[in-house]
């Protein structure tokens, strides 16, 4: 767990720098999508590699709104639903999935990986972290890693005021206290909830 405290969280601002250098690099479709399905789903490293075409696509071509994530592919074996409603994630996945069927000879097959290594095999966990670092580096963020988009993702919810139990939910913690250690305090948040607080002086 110590690695992955260290992961640091993302700003915004690092975040759009790190999309718009990818876009410039090679599968920028699929790469653009991992980023958005790591900081805005808070999906793991694991559970990317293991998602295939039928988990987000229904049998008529339509992204879901829900996706699954079964015991098999999490971490802890705990079983959880991700939602694909966000217009952004919806939007990058869109884009790699139309590019998908405009180069492979046949249309999706429902078992393929949904997302596909350079050599058109599912990547294992350990390169798509090595995938992650890469694209990282390629933004100037050397210490990001994988775990960085999840710490993003729960850091941010919680300075959008999402209760923290909501947040351990989404991201498929057994306890709220494994989430507080995800998530980043922010000096400048802190302070705006001591100019907020309304005691009756």
């Amino acid at each position: 767990m110590n690695s992955e405290k260290k992961a640091p969280v993302l700003t915004e601002n690092e975040f759009r720098r790190v999309v718009a250098t990818v876009r410039s690099h090679e599968q920028a479709n699929r790469n653009v999508a991992l980023l958005y399905f790591s900081a805005a789903l808070g999906l793991r490293a694991k559970e990317m590699s293991q998602l295939l075409v039928r988990d987000v696509l229904t049998t008529d071509g339509q992204i879901k709104d829900e996706v699954l994530l079964t015991r098999a592919t999490t971490k802890g074996r705990k079983q959880r639903l991700i939602y694909l409603t966000n217009k952004d994630v919806r939007k990058a996945l869109a884009a790699y999935l139309d590019e998908r069927r405009k180069t492979e000879a046949i249309s999706l097959h429902p078992l393929s990986p949904l997302f596909k290594s350079r050599k058109g095999s599912s990547f294992s966990p350990n390169t798509m972290q090595m995938l992650f670092k890469r694209m990282y580096r390629w933004a100037g963020l050397d210490h990001a890693s994988s775990h960085s988009g999840r710490r993003t993702f729960a850091t941010s919810l919680i300075e959008k005021g999402v209760d923290i139990k909501a947040v351990s939910s989404l991201m498929g913690h057994s306890s709220v206290a494994m989430t507080a250690r995800y998530v980043e305090e922010n000096p400048v948040r802190l302070r705006r909830i001591c100019e907020e607080v309304q005691i009756g002086l």
